[in-house]
């Protein structure tokens, strides 16, 4: 077989081989849509199913897809109506609310920061203005300070806020630890921190939070002064 016979083989061999391959990720991606289309369809019916067990569900299904990244917008739907589920979508029996989850709303305020967009965003602030549960608003802070969106300031100012709220009302350690983790994640992207620092500040007075909590205020402002 000569050289040119030879080069023609390999050549039909070459685009042979490509032609499987493109057929072959294309059967894939189908596959992958329509899987995934079915899945969201699963998680948009135990989503909006009245049964607790069913939105724990939900979570798990979620939870998977985003660990091998995949989002939609049945996810994205999914984790806004969990994350406010009693709170946003009150369903009352004999006047009673009988959607008050908090561990869902928690869970879907964590998964959150894997999906890091505007409308994660918005969802979680208005999560933590709304909700009076501290495990509820600290996973939600901590995703804030995951997805570190602070358009204008507005996710400190509603962090500011909500500590102040809480140390007045009901201070949590745990609480005071996320709020401070989240403002050193969002300072890159904060215009004016004076709120946060006074914030901080009186995190690191207040005697009612644990020495750790405390001592990591301190620290933070002492990096921020270091800074100017």
């Amino acid at each position: 077989m000569n050289f040119k016979k030879l080069l023609a083989l390999v050549l039909v061999l070459v685009l042979a081989g490509s032609f499987l391959f493109a057929q072959k990720k294309s059967e894939v991606t189908v596959e992958e849509q329509y899987l995934s289309t079915i899945e969201g369809v699963i998680i948009k019916e135990l989503t909006n199913s009245d049964s607790h067990d069913n939105k724990l569900v939900a979570l798990k299904y979620i939870e998977d897809a985003l660990n091998e990244k995949r989002v939609s917008p049945e996810i994205q739907y999914a984790l806004n109506t969990l994350a406010g589920e009693g709170i946003f979508n009150p369903v009352r029996e004999d006047g009673r609310l009988a959607n008050n989850f908090p561990d869902i709303r928690a869970r879907a305020a964590e998964l959150m920061a894997q999906v890091p967009t505007e409308e994660s965003k918005d969802a979680l602030v208005k999560l933590v203005l709304g909700d009076n549960e501290p495990m509820v608003v600290t996973a939600a802070i901590r995703s804030l300070g995951e997805i570190g969106i602070n358009t204008n300031d507005d996710v400190v100012e509603t962090i500011v806020w909500t500590e102040k709220r809480f140390s007045a009302l009901n201070p949590t350690s745990s609480l005071a630890l996320e709020v401070l983790n989240a403002y050193e994640k969002l300072l890159p992207y904060t215009k004016d921190n004076s709120s946060l620092i006074r914030s901080i500040s009186s995190i690191a007075a207040n005697h009612q939070y644990v020495t750790p909590v405390r001592n990591r205020a301190l620290d933070i402002l002492k990096k921020l002064a270091a800074k100017n």
